[in-house]
C-alpha cells in the first residue's frame, strides 16, 4: 500500500514520538498529546520532552481530558502561519488544537488543483484550514459542520487570513449532501474528514465503516466530471483494502489512490495518521 507524507512548516513540527504520546512543536509553543499509533519507544527521554512543553493533554477518558501547565505565563490561545494564512489555536477539551497537521499534504494538493470561481465543498470541515485554502485560491467555498462553536472559529481563522465570502453551513454533513445531490449542485473539489464515529440527525448512533460507501456515493454525485475527491478516513475498521473495494464497487473510469497518511518525527519516528483516499 503506498504511504504518503505531510510534511513539517515554519510553525508545525512533530518533534518525537513514543510511549503513545507525540511532542510538537506550534509555532512557539510545545505540547504532549496522546496518540495510540506511538506504540513505539521514543528517541528523547522523558525529561527532554517535560523541558520542552508547554502543556500536556492527561486523557480522562477515550475522548475528553484536561491540559496541564508545564510552563507558566503560557498563553492558552495564540496563532500560527501556514503560507499567507492565519490560524488561531487553543487548547481543547478533546485534544485538540484546531488544526490537523497530517493534513498538509491534502492542503497542497487543493492549491495546486484549485482555480477561482471553482466550487469547492467542504464536509465535516472543523475549524477550516481546507476551505482557506480553496477561497485563497479564488474558490466559491461551501464550509459544512454540525457544530457552531467550530464553525465560529472558522470564521475567525477567516479574517484573521484577510479572506471573506466563504459559504458557511451548520448542518449535518451528510443530510447537506444528500440535499445537494436533490439541487443537482456540483463542485470542482471535496474533501471530508468524517470522524470514526458519530451521531446522526436523528440521533443515531453511526460507524464510519458502515457510512462510508454512502457518503462516498454522494460525493461522487457531486463532483464535477474534472474534479476531484478528497477523503480522509482513521477507523482500523476500515481499513485501505475495504476502501479500495468500496471505491471499486462505485466507481468506473476515475483514478482511486488510497494511500496511507503518516508524518515523520524530527527524530525519525514514523507516526501513522489513517487513510487518505484521492479519486480524481
Amino acid at each position: 500500500m503506498k504511504r504518503i507524507y505531510s510534511e513539517a512548516w515554519n510553525d508545525y513540527q512533530l518533534l518525537d514520538a513514543g510511549d503513545n504520546k507525540k511532542l510538537e512543536r506550534w509555532g512557539k509553543v510545545v505540547t504532549i498529546r496522546p496518540d495510540r499509533n506511538a506504540y513505539f519507544q521514543p528517541v528523547l527521554s522523558a525529561s527532554d520532552w517535560k523541558n520542552q512543553a508547554h502543556f500536556e493533554f492527561i486523557e480522562s477518558s477515550k475522548s475528553s481530558g484536561t491540559w496541564q501547565i508545564l510552563k507558566n505565563n503560557t498563553n492558552k490561545h495564540w496563532e500560527i502561519n501556514f503560507n499567507e494564512l492565519t490560524i488561531h489555536l487553543k487548547l481543547t477539551k478533546f485534544k485538540h488544537l484546531g488544526i490537523f497537521p497530517e493534513q498538509r499534504i491534502n492542503w497542497d494538493y487543493i492549491a495546486q488543483h484549485t482555480a477561482k470561481g471553482d466550487r469547492f465543498l467542504n464536509l465535516f470541515a472543523y475549524t477550516g484550514v481546507a476551505s482557506l485554502i480553496a477561497r485563497a485560491q479564488g474558490a466559491e467555498v461551501y464550509h459544512c459542520d454540525s457544530v457552531r462553536q467550530v464553525i465560529n472559529w472558522s470564521k475567525e481563522n477567516m479574517l484573521g487570513s484577510n479572506l471573506s465570502d466563504i459559504h458557511w453551513i451548520l448542518e449535518d454533513a451528510l443530510r447537506f449532501a444528500q440535499r445537494e445531490v436533490k439541487r443537482g449542485n456540483k463542485y470542482k473539489g471535496l474533501i471530508m474528514d468524517p470522524p470514526a464515529f458519530g451521531i446522526g440527525v436523528k440521533k443515531e448512533r453511526w460507524k464510519i465503516e458502515n457510512k462510508f460507501p454512502e457518503l462516498l456515493e454522494l460525493a461522487l454525485q457531486l463532483k464535477d466530471k474534472d474534479g476531484y475527491i478528497i477523503a480522509n478516513t482513521y477507523s482500523p475498521r476500515l481499513e485501505a483494502e475495504k476502501i479500495q473495494l468500496i471505491a471499486k464497487d462505485l466507481i468506473s473510469n476515475e483514478l482511486v489512490e488510497v494511500s496511507n497518511l503518516s508524518i515523520n518525527s524530527e527524530t525519525g519516528k514514523r507516526l501513522d495518521f489513517g487513510q487518505r483516499t484521492l479519486i480524481s
